[in-house]
C-alpha cells in the first residue's frame, strides 16, 4: 500500500520537478543521514528545503523565509522551521519578530493532517494541523517542492489520503468511531486520542509545576504557534452559555507566538482516574537543550536580496515603573488598582443617536447626502436610531452611494432584488440527484444548517422552533456562498449576517449589504488566515507603539501573537457585547472616520484598561485568554469608543505607519485576488 501511495505522489508533475530542481536539497538530505552537527547525536535529516517562507502579513516586506526539516530520531519523525539568520530580504524586520515564528522539533505524533495547496496561479504552500485541531502558519514553497516533502513524511510514517478532499493527508488516523464523530463536529475540546484510545479528557482542570517545561500549542486554520514556559498547558475552561459555533471560532483563536526558546517536544496532557498524567518522557524527542536560544539559519548564497522600505521606529528599554516611554510619548502609569477602576476616557463624549429629522438635513430635496464627511463624523460621535439604521446603513456599507437620489436606490432595490433571485435559484434548482454529485455544495449546505440554528436564538427575532428569520439567514448565506464561490461559507459569517438582517428586514436588501460588509470582511475568513495574521500583527505593532511596557509584558508571558483577541476581531466584537451595543459599534466602525482600522485601537482601548489586572495577576496565555472571554457582556462600550479615538489620535501618523498597507479591511477587491484559494485537485 505504500509504494502504490509513494507512486501517486511520485508521478506528478510538480513531484518530478522538485526531484531534479531539489537535487541540492536532496544531496543536503543525504548528507544528513550522516548527523548534522547542528543536531542532537542520532538524529538524521531526511528533508530540507530552503526557501521556505512564512507570511505573517500581507506585505511582502514582511516575509520570513527560513530552512525546513524532517528530522528522523530513532523511529520518530520531527520538523522544523528555522528563519534564516541576517536574513536581508527584510532587513529592517526584527530578530525578535523572526524568532516569534521559529517552529522546533514537533513530532509528528502530534501531527492530525497537512493541507496542501497547490495553486496555478501563485506559490504551493502546506498547513500542518495537530492532533489538537490546531494549526501552524502556512509554510511556502518557494522553489516547488510539496510533493517532495509528502513523499519524505509518507515514508516515514502512516499518511493516508482523505476521502473527502484529495489535498488533505491524514496523518496517525487511529481514531475511534466516537472521536471521528466529535471531529467532524469540530467540537472545541475533540482532542485527538489516537495516542491514548481509552483516556478520556478532562476539561476545566489545570495543574501548574514549576519544574516542568511545557510546550503550549495554539491554533487557527493556517495559524499558529508554539510557545515555551514553566507551567503546563492549563486547559480552557468549557463555557455552557457560548453556543457551539462560537466555541468552534474559539479553538481557532488559540495561538500564542512562537518563543524564542522552545521545548524540543510537544506536552500532551491526558486525564486518568482523576489526575493528569505527562506522556511517557522516554518517547524519542529531539534534545535541543545544547543549542543557544536564538535560533537562525545561515541565508543561503542564492537567496534573494531585497529592501524593505517599512522604517520601524527603534525598541526603547524602560527602566522606570512608573513611567512608559512609548513612541508617541512618555506617560506616566497610573497604579495597577487604580487603573482597574478607571477608564482612560479622554475622548470626546459620546451624543445621542442620529435621528430621523436630523437625517433630513444632511440630505437634499432628491435625497443625496450633501456632506458625506460631516454625516459619518455625527454618526462615529453617536450612532444611529434604530428605526433609521435600515436607510443609512445601507449607505454606510456603499450598497447605496451618498451620491444616490430616492428614485435612484429605488431602482437598484428593484434591480438588485432580481438580480438575488437569480443567484439564490442556482442552488434552489439544484435537484437531489445533482447534489450526490456535488460535494462542495452538500458540504456548504449541511454546515450553514448547522450554524444557523445556533445564532442569536435567545433573540426574539431568531426564537422559536421554524422561525422564517432563520431560514433567511440559511437562504441568504447560502446563495453568498454562490455569489463568492471561492470563499464560500465559513463559520462566523452568520454572526455578520445576524445584524444586518434583523435591521433591513428584507431578504435581498440584507444580501447586498452583507455582500458589502464582505467586501471588508472577507479576508478575515481566507483559508490562509493571512487576512487574520496581518491585523494582529498591526495589533502587536500598535500596543507597541502607545504602550511598550504591556507589550513586552506580553512578550515576556509568551502571548505576543496577540490570538487571545482573535475572537474580537474575526467577527467585530459581535460575542463581548449586547446585541444593540453590537450594531451602535459597527456603525461607528462603518464610518471609517478616523481611520479605517479603528476596530484595531479598540482592542488597544480594551487592553490597556484590563492592563493592570493583567499585569498585576501576572497572567500567562490560557489565564489572559480565559479573562478576555469572560469580558464577554462587561465591556463600557462609551468609555471604549472614547479611549479608541483618543488613542487613534495620540498614535497619528505613527500609528498608521504600523499598519501594513492591505491590512484588511482596507485590501483592494476589484482584482479579484481576495479570495483566490482555490485547491487544485490532482
Amino acid at each position: 500500500m505504500q509504494e502504490a501511495e509513494l507512486h501517486d505522489l511520485s508521478d506528478d508533475a510538480d513531484y518530478a520537478a522538485s526531484q531534479q530542481q531539489g537535487s541540492a536539497s536532496m544531496t543536503r538530505c543525504d548528507s544528513g543521514k550522516r548527523s548534522s552537527s547542528s543536531e542532537p547525536e542520532g538524529a538524521e535529516i531526511v528533508y530540507l528545503k530552503d526557501n521556505v517562507t512564512i507570511h505573517p502579513t500581507q506585505f511582502p516586506s514582511e516575509r520570513i523565509s527560513g530552512r525546513l526539516k524532517l528530522i528522523k530520531q530513532g523511529s520518530s519523525l520531527f520538523m522544523t522551521w528555522i528563519p534564516y539568520k541576517g536574513q536581508s530580504t527584510n532587513a529592517k524586520l526584527s530578530e525578535k519578530d523572526r524568532n516569534l515564528y521559529t517552529i522546533r522539533a514537533v513530532p509528528f505524533t502530534d501531527v492530525r493532517s497537512i493541507r496542501r495547496h497547490t495553486p496555478a496561479l501563485g506559490w504551493q504552500y502546506i498547513i500542518v494541523v495537530l492532533s489538537s485541531g490546531l494549526a501552524f502558519p502556512p509554510l511556502y514553497f518557494y522553489n516547488g517542492g510539496v510533493r517532495e516533502f509528502l513523499t519524505t513524511v509518507k515514508q516515514h510514517v502512516f499518511l493516508v489520503r482523505s476521502a473527502e478532499d484529495a489535498n488533505v493527508f491524514l496523518m496517525n488516523d487511529f481514531q475511534n468511531p466516537l472521536q471521528r464523530i466529535l471531529s467532524s463536529l469540530e467540537l472545541p475540546r475533540a482532542v485527538s486520542i489516537a495516542s491514548t484510545p481509552s483516556t478520556p479528557v478532562s476539561v476545566g482542570e489545570s495543574a501548574s509545576h514549576e519544574k516542568e517545561e511545557g510546550m503550549d500549542v495554539g491554533v487557527c486554520d493556517g495559524s499558529a504557534s508554539i510557545p515555551h514556559y514553566n507551567g503546563r498547558r492549563r486547559q480552557k475552561i468549557h463555557d455552557p452559555a457560548r453556543d457551539i459555533s462560537i466555541q468552534v471560532l474559539e479553538k481557532f483563536s488559540l495561538v500564542t507566538k512562537f518563543a524564542r526558546e522552545t521545548t524540543s517536544q510537544l506536552f500532551r496532557e491526558t486525564h486518568s482516574n482523576g489526575h493528569f498524567e505527562r506522556r511517557n518522557s522516554n518517547q524519542s524527542a529531539l534534545d535541543y537543550s545544547h543549542k543557544p536560544s536564538d535560533d537562525t539559519e545561515e541565508v543561503p548564497v542564492q537567496s534573494p536580496v531585497t529592501p524593505d522600505p517599512l522604517k520601524r521606529v527603534p525598541y526603547r528599554k524602560h527602566n522606570h515603573d512608573d513611567e512608559a516611554a512609548t513612541n508617541v510619548g512618555t506617560f506616566e502609569l497610573i497604579n495597577f488598582k487604580e487603573f482597574d477602576k478607571l477608564s482612560l476616557v479622554w475622548g470626546k463624549p459620546r451624543q445621542p443617536p442620529l435621528g430621523l429629522e436630523e437625517w433630513a438635513t444632511f440630505l437634499d430635496s432628491e435625497g443625496r447626502v450633501i456632506d458625506s464627511k460631516a454625516l459619518r463624523k455625527r454618526i462615529f460621535y453617536g450612532g444611529v436610531e434604530h428605526k433609521l439604521r435600515k436607510e443609512v446603513w445601507a449607505v454606510l456599507l456603499g450598497y447605496h452611494t451618498y451620491e444616490s437620489t430616492y428614485a435612484e436606490r429605488e431602482y437598484q432595490r428593484s434591480i438588485k432584488k432580481a438580480e438575488y433571485e437569480t443567484i439564490k435559484n442556482q442552488w434552489q434548482s439544484i435537484s437531489p440527484q445533482q447534489a450526490k454529485r456535488f460535494t462542495k455544495f452538500r458540504e456548504r449546505k449541511g454546515l450553514i444548517e448547522k450554524d444557523v440554528v445556533r445564532t442569536d436564538r435567545l433573540l426574539s427575532f431568531y426564537d422559536g422552533d421554524d422561525n422564517p428569520n432563520v431560514n433567511l439567514l440559511r437562504d441568504i448565506l447560502l446563495t453568498y456562498s454562490f455569489y463568492n464561490f471561492d470563499l464560500g461559507y465559513c463559520q462566523g459569517m452568520s454572526d455578520l449576517l445576524s445584524p444586518i438582517l434583523f435591521v433591513m428586514e428584507d431578504e435581498s436588501e440584507s444580501f447586498w449589504c452583507f455582500v458589502a460588509l464582505m467586501e471588508r470582511l472577507g479576508p478575515n475568513f481566507n483559508r490562509d488566515q493571512n487576512g487574520m495574521h496581518s491585523q494582529l500583527f498591526a495589533l502587536s505593532k500598535l500596543v507597541e507603539l502607545v504602550d511598550s511596557p504591556l507589550h513586552n509584558y506580553f512578550k515576556q508571558n509568551d502571548c505576543l501573537n496577540y490570538f487571545f483577541c482573535f475572537r474580537w476581531i474575526l467577527i467585530q466584537f459581535k460575542r463581548e457585547l449586547e446585541y444593540e451595543k453590537t450594531m451602535r459599534l459597527w456603525e461607528v466602525l462603518w464610518t471609517h472616520y478616523l481611520s479605517e482600522h479603528l476596530h484595531l485601537y479598540v482592542c488597544v482601548a480594551i487592553l490597556k484598561h484590563y492592563r493592570g489586572k493583567i499585569m498585576g495577576e501576572q497572567m500567562d496565555f490560557d489565564t489572559l485568554l480565559k479573562f478576555i472571554n469572560e469580558l464577554s457582556g462587561r465591556i463600557d462600550l462609551d468609555a471604549t469608543l472614547r479611549d479608541a479615538e483618543a488613542l487613534c489620535l495620540c498614535a497619528g501618523e505613527n500609528g498608521a505607519a504600523r499598519i501594513p498597507p492591505g491590512t484588511p479591511p482596507s485590501l483592494p477587491v476589484d482584482n479579484g485576488l481576495f479570495y483566490s484559494q482555490q485547491d487544485e485537485v490532482l
